[in-house]
């Protein structure tokens, strides 16, 4: 066989159509059902396209994305985290209060927040991967834990359901700043979690593409007995993926604390659901082994806006519950579609 043959027969130099590059990527779906969203609203809605609508709904979603991200990641692995909503609440709460009764600075109380989030983080993980257990009872069990840890803890130090005011506190100008900062971009506000958002998604994008532990995210996904076959460390790596929560927890809680300076202990219930379907209408598998960070972002992006959609079409929002159902769905019919597609032009 000459260079040429041996060329030809290398599929890794086979030409490829963009056809088929394009029906390749888990995101596909969700950039087709992101269109049709924007001009629904676009076509119903006459505020829906100014610049100050535009910023509302970046925010709505962002809020989301913050966390959609490492849940996406998650869930390429193979895994869910139900603890995700509250432990936002919790990263919050212990920022605040920590600063509070020690009367430190405030940033004190933010890196001590890190650091629990994180370890709420490996806890999930390392159970998960000790006993076996799915992870669905995993991180029901601490869903449950840190709903009781944050009411109990909060009417213990505080007295109430909600947190002592910081707003005075050494340090707190600056953290809003970093955490719940408006930036004025031609005339319009957009907020700081927007740029933590796009930043999450180029790490996020980098690391599942570019290096090995975004390998190992999708081999443990896909088949995690086959995967530690071949040297991959599946425990690190699940833990790591739910650290990568605990992360985002700690960002989206900051935003939480530093936005109001109170933090009611009953929040975040609900909001893990919300993550987890940003990230399988942006084409994240239930099963795992197939998603992109960039899918969850696009996710996130139809959920700010259908939120501020309906609002600014002046619909009853009522029925907000009722479109993300039926998004969800045709969603992941789309994205089943396009897989199919994908894997017959392969």
């Amino acid at each position: 066989m000459n260079a040429t043959q041996v060329k030809a027969a290398d599929e890794r130099v086979l030409h490829t159509s963009v056809l088929r590059k394009l029906l390749g990527r888990p995101e596909l779906g969700s950039v087709v059902g992101a269109i049709a969203v924007f001009v629904f609203f676009a076509f119903l809605a006459d505020s829906f396209l100014r610049a100050t609508s535009l910023s509302t709904v970046l925010y709505a979603a962002s809020t989301i994305g913050i966390m959609a991200v490492p849940v996406a990641l998650l869930m390429i692995g193979g895994e869910f985290d139900l603890s995700a909503g509250v432990m936002v609440t919790s990263s919050a709460l212990v920022s605040s209060m920590f600063s509070y009764q020690m009367t430190a600075n405030v940033w004190v109380g933010v890196g001590v927040s890190l650091l629990v989030t994180l370890a709420i983080g490996a806890f999930n993980g390392f159970m998960l991967t000790r006993t076996k257990l799915p992870s669905f009872i995993i991180t029901l069990g601490t869903f449950l834990m840190l709903t009781g840890l944050n009411l109990g803890f909060t009417k213990l130090i505080d007295g109430t359901v909600s947190t002592k005011s910081i707003a005075d506190m050494e340090g707190f100008p600056s953290a809003r700043d970093v955490f719940a900062s408006t930036i004025t971009i031609g005339g319009v506000g957009f907020k700081v979690t927007i740029l933590w958002w796009f930043a999450l998604v180029a790490v996020a994008s980098w690391i599942l593409l570019r290096t090995r532990a975004g390998n190992w995210i999708f081999a443990v996904g896909g088949n995690k007995d086959a995967a530690r076959a071949v040297g991959v460390p599946v425990t690190k790596t699940k833990i790591g993926l739910y650290m990568g929560v605990g992360l985002g927890a700690w960002i989206s809680g900051q935003h939480l604390l530093f936005s109001y300076d109170v933090v009611q202990s009953g929040e975040g219930v609900g909001n893990e659901l919300i993550y987890i379907i940003a990230a399988v209408i942006g084409g994240c598998l239930i099963t795992g082994g197939y998603g992109s960070a960039v899918g969850s972002a696009v996710g996130a992006f139809i959920f700010g806006m259908t939120s501020k959609g309906i609002v600014f079409a002046e619909w009853n929002p009522d029925w907000f519950k009722f479109f993300l159902g039926a998004m969800l769905l045709l969603a992941t019919l789309l994205n089943a579609w396009v897989r199919k597609r994908a894997e017959a032009t392969k």
